[in-house]
């Protein structure tokens, strides 16, 4: 029965380090990807699998080559 007492606090120790351990040793990475707007077709694509080029010193945003295409034909 002495362990017990042991075991209780041995596990009461563990619960409350935990959180704090997991802090250290796999910190959250900031979310840098975003959802941006593709002005062709109006779908959200994550920024960093669109296509992008700059235009009058902003980036645009597009989806896909093919709405890429579409928008430099309309500009």
């Amino acid at each position: 029965m002495r362990f017990a007492p042991f075991l209780f606090w041995a596990v009461v120790v563990v619960a409350l380090l935990l959180p704090s351990l997991r802090r250290r040793m796999w910190p959250r990475r900031p979310v840098t990807d975003e959802l941006v707007k593709d002005p062709v077709c109006q779908t959200y694509v994550v920024r960093s699998r669109a296509i992008s080029r700059w235009r009058a010193g902003e980036p645009v945003y597009f989806c896909s080559a093919e709405c890429l295409r579409r928008y430099a034909a309309l500009t």
